[in-house]
């Protein structure tokens, strides 16, 4: 018997992503901002909205490369509300230029990536790390997803978006794992009495292999731009 896979459900609501500038300390610089809406659910190890939720956007900001705040929650918060974001979302925040993002489809999966490579390494060192902060260089990755996940495919997903983006790194010529302050975030629908809640996000899982190709298109670019 051959196995029939059923195309998959379109996004409503897939990552056209808004770019924004602004000036802070006379600098210009640049955001990302995907409203989301309702109905989302994300992980995430962001620093404002991390965990595991509902979410309605996702915000990716450009900070100065010598950014010493110490409340960078408060910071992107801010930066959100004067978006005109509302709700609950996710803050990401990068020393790169987040107009040189990459993008990636695969099967109503999207990915968008922006890559801040200047601190890169492998993720296990044999030396303490320093005392003092690290520069946010950093890789970031937003991945939407078109269909309910349970909560351990959810942050399933979270591993194999991980597992493409190296894939991608060594693919385009860098030797290294990511930067000491790489963050994900993945979006899934909201499940919905009689619909179908997926239990797994590997790499060889249908939605797991879409979002590992969907990252990998994205971080590619991200890191060759």
């Amino acid at each position: 018997m051959t196995a029939v896979v059923p195309p998959p459900r379109p996004a409503p609501a897939p990552p056209m992503v808004e770019q924004m500038t602004r000036t802070e300390d006379g600098e210009t610089l640049n955001a990302l901002l995907w409203r989301a809406g309702e109905g989302w659910r994300m992980v995430s190890n962001a620093v404002l909205g991390g965990g595991i939720g509902d979410r309605a956007w996702v915000l990716n900001a450009q900070v100065a490369h010598g950014y010493r705040r110490t409340d960078p929650d408060r910071h992107l918060a801010d930066l959100a509300r004067d978006a005109g974001a509302h709700g609950p979302g996710v803050g990401l925040m990068t020393a790169a230029d987040v107009r040189a993002y990459g993008g990636g489809q695969d099967g109503g999966v999207t990915a968008v990536a922006t890559a801040g490579l200047g601190v890169r390494g492998w993720a296990a060192s044999w030396t303490e790390p320093a005392a003092t902060a690290v520069r946010p260089g950093t890789v970031n990755i937003v991945v939407a997803v078109p269909v309910p996940l349970t909560d351990a495919a959810l942050v399933n997903t979270v591993m194999t978006a991980t597992e493409a983006k190296v894939q991608a790194l060594v693919d385009a010529g860098l030797d290294c794992s990511g930067t000491p302050t790489d963050a994900v975030c993945v979006a899934v629908r909201r499940p919905v009495p009689g619909e179908e809640t997926h239990a797994f996000g590997g790499p060889r899982s249908l939605w797991g292999a879409r979002v590992a190709r969907a990252v990998h298109q994205a971080v590619t670019e991200a890191a060759r731009s």
